[in-house]
């Protein structure tokens, strides 16, 4: 049944992401579900999560990239990296099958767009998860995910639009992260 809901979520993915090729996932936050179940509860943590991140790397330039609040600190570059690591440690651990195994240095778009598609595929599985037992076969407890990984990257998250508003390219202010939209 596990194996269904991903492949089912997987396809929906693909063929959503097909339509809206120039698009990536995250412009805005999906709509919410009817009901609460711990997969869907999950998923929406996730995609505020990515709704963050799409918003807080658009529009990056390669000064901003760059900048560091001290010697001593990471670059937003650098802040990015460790996002997409743990996107991946995330969807490896939610995952079975079709896991990011990339190893390979990626430029700062291709870094973007495979986070913000780890996100989108990590929210589909949960969602589509009925009971959370239906997680127990991840290496790490889900509970460890939520307050590990998936809080860091939100954390970093708030770096990220820190390091862009100090180097000059501020966060847009029509964001809504309580809405989940652009505000008009």
């Amino acid at each position: 049944m596990k194996n269904t809901i991903l492949v089912f979520a997987l396809i929906l993915t693909t063929l959503v992401m097909a339509q809206r090729e120039d698009k990536l996932p995250y412009y805005e936050i999906p709509e919410y579900p009817e009901t609460y179940t711990s997969g869907t509860v999950a998923a929406r943590m996730v995609d505020g999560l990515g709704f963050r991140y799409y918003w807080a790397t658009e529009g990056l330039r390669v000064d901003d990239l760059s900048y560091k609040a001290s010697e001593t600190s990471r670059t937003s570059e650098e802040t990015i990296d460790h996002i997409y690591g743990l996107s991946k440690f995330i969807r490896n651990n939610v995952l079975e099958n079709n896991k990011d195994e990339n190893k390979l240095e990626l430029s700062f778009e291709e870094k973007r767009k495979r986070t913000l598609m780890n996100f989108k595929i990590v929210s589909d599985v949960l969602r589509n998860t009925k009971t959370p037992f239906e997680l127990d076969s991840t290496e790490v407890p889900f509970w460890n995910l939520i307050n590990g990984p998936i809080a860091d990257a939100i954390w970093h998250c708030g770096q990220v639009v820190m390091l862009r508003r100090a180097s000059g390219n501020p966060f847009n202010s029509k964001v809504s992260v309580f809405s989940g939209k652009l505000r008009e």
